[in-house]
């Protein structure tokens, strides 16, 4: 059975996930706030991450140890590396194949990090089951978008909540074609 996909991400109020040239240093203003906004429990009950190449390569740059000790992340590429982070593995596959092998790991929940092109490619393809977006009260005017796709599908809100530096975090089902009707 194929694992349960959550894209938990931050976007600037007009749907960016970072900068044209993939920073987020506009997210530093939160960050200090010492607030979490429901991070720590939302890693706590992830099994494992799946992440695109440009993702990694951001994350390698950042100073400091990998972000995301303690739980198997699959990167996915064309062009694999031996040298990595420990629990960090490259596969050149399609996202559904990744998807197949964190599940013969044991994996129920993957968080889909970053990567708007990533996030809309598994959107494209049916394989996002959850979004979480934390909406930063920020406009950048320009960047990554939240979704690389021109495709339409409902969402059904399961939670909001809002928070004192102005964040907002709305969390959503992926309505798949099957369940539009209910919905």
């Amino acid at each position: 059975m194929k694992p349960a996909l959550i894209y938990y991400v931050a976007a600037s109020l007009d749907g960016y996930i970072a900068r044209p040239d993939g920073q987020g240093d506009w997210l530093e203003s939160i960050q200090a706030a010492r607030n979490d906004h429901g991070y720590n429990s939302f890693y706590d009950g992830i099994d494992a991450l799946l992440m695109g190449r440009g993702t990694f390569n951001t994350l390698l740059a950042l100073d400091g140890d990998w972000p995301y000790p303690g739980k198997p992340c699959m990167v996915l590429t064309r062009n694999p590396e031996e040298q990595l982070p420990v629990d960090v593995v490259m596969r050149h596959c399609t996202p559904a194949e990744g998807l197949a092998e964190l599940a013969e790991q044991g994996c129920k929940r993957v968080w889909l990090v970053g990567g708007g092109s990533l996030a809309g490619n598994c959107f494209a393809a049916g394989l996002l089951d959850e979004l979480v977006v934390s909406l930063v009260p920020y406009l950048l005017g320009a960047g990554i978008p939240l979704l690389s796709t021109g495709l339409e599908r409902p969402l059904k809100l399961l939670e909001q909540r809002s928070f004192a530096n102005g964040v907002v975090q709305l969390h959503y089902q992926v309505l798949q074609e099957s369940q539009q009707d209910a919905a």
